[in-house]
């Protein structure tokens, strides 16, 4: 008999009853470390104090009036984000596949409004994660995702991640006179914490340009602070025309938004794209909070010492365990640890060890943790990888 949540996660055997901080209690009492934040999610961690205020005296105002009214607190955030980022203009939506399906429609409706319907095509990448929607996993392409879901969204060009001189030349033979959009994450995520150099983003950004073709940055997991920087994107020095952002953005209420410049926004007018609950009142209550603590340049700063921290710790790991890991990868506190076993087996043995860890593809450990992990607790969450790591060699 299929069970009455229908069975679509392969999930762990724990069930959480309350979190603080970077910590988790299980039904039986017993303490996590939790280095995964929802993935990616909590930013501020669990139960954060200013985060819990501010949605309750949110809830106990107003939850809900649709966006047929104007809503104070969603023009509030989308404020904060225009003051700080690239973006003219955001919209408001409750996850990042949700983001996906806007970012397709305002990439084609842009060229189609400027008298080019024909540029429908939008380049993406191998290892790629976008969503689970039908026009996201037509963007990612992997089989996994796209295996028996029948026809999907036409007009996508999957390439190989941009790793080589020959991946740079498909990417530039690729765009043609039917291209309107290359979607790219400035770290993959799911695809295995994989990093795409300062300079590959620069040599998209002067590709695009000379081809009229808009940029499409999906930061749904690398932004919002978890670098170091609001986005992952600046430290290269460039922007993007278009920019997906979920997960942290609302620290653990669903919310999610899709920022754009006046430009690449300009052919969505009145009645092309709506949402019942997007940009709700207690979403961006949350969310502008959100924003103002995370993009104070001293929370940024601390997020980059905290980061440099944890590598180090997780490079003397490497060294420690050289049969079980192989490298790290990633910016910030957006760390991945390249194995040398199964990483879904690391995440198992880390169970033992009371640490809570993420699996990506490529091999790779996903490390995420609230961005305002204290020190001791990264301490202590070196110690409980080292001891995850040690069941290994025990096996062995």
């Amino acid at each position: 008999m299929i069970p009455s949540v229908l069975p679509t996660y392969n999930r762990a055997p724990l069930a959480f009853v309350r979190g603080a901080g970077s910590w988790l209690e299980a039904e039986d009492g017993r303490r996590y470390l939790d280095l995964g934040a929802g993935i990616a999610v909590n930013a501020l961690g669990h139960a954060h104090p200013d985060l819990v205020r501010t949605l309750t005296d949110q809830a106990a105002r107003l939850w809900h009036v649709s966006n047929v009214y104007r809503i104070p607190e969603q023009e509030r955030l989308a404020d904060l984000l225009v003051e700080r980022t690239f973006a003219d203009t955001v919209f408001f939506t409750n996850s990042g596949t949700e983001t996906t399906e806007l970012a397709i429609k305002m990439a084609r409706k842009f060229h189609y409004e400027n008298g080019h319907p024909e540029r429908v095509e939008i380049v993406a990448f191998e290892g790629a994660f976008h969503g689970r929607s039908t026009g996201a996993i037509a963007a990612a392409g992997s089989e996994k995702m796209v295996k028996g879901y029948g026809p999907l969204m036409p007009g996508f060009v999957h390439l190989k991640w941009p790793a080589g001189e020959a991946d740079h030349a498909a990417i530039r033979a690729a765009i043609t006179e039917r291209t309107c959009a290359v979607i790219i994450e400035p770290i993959q995520g799911e695809g295995g914490i994989r990093v795409v150099p300062d300079q590959c983003l620069k040599g998209l950004r002067d590709l695009c340009d000379a081809t009229g073709t808009l940029l499409v940055f999906d930061e749904v997991q690398c932004g919002m602070g978890r670098t170091g920087r609001l986005f992952a994107h600046e430290w290269a020095g460039m922007t993007p025309d278009i920019m997906l952002v979920a997960k942290g953005i609302g620290g653990g209420f669903p919310l999610g938004a899709v920022l754009a410049t006046e430009r690449a926004a300009s052919g969505m007018t009145a009645g092309t794209h709506g949402s019942t609950y997007g940009g709700n009142p207690l979403a961006c209550a949350v969310g502008a909070k959100v924003v103002e603590l995370v993009s104070d340049p001293a929370f940024l700063s601390e997020v980059a010492r905290k980061g440099a921290m944890f590598r180090q710790g997780l490079e003397s790991l490497v060294a420690c365990h050289p049969s079980v890991f192989e490298a790290v990868r990633g910016e910030g506190l957006m760390l991945g640890l390249k194995c040398r076993v199964a990483p879904a087996d690391v995440v198992k043995a880390g169970y033992d060890a009371g640490v809570l860890t993420v699996a990506a593809a490529d091999n790779v450990l996903r490390i995420l943790p609230a961005l305002n992990i204290p020190d001791e607790d990264i301490a202590e969450a070196l110690i409980r990888l080292d001891q995850a790591a040690g069941y290994f060699e025990k096996a062995a």
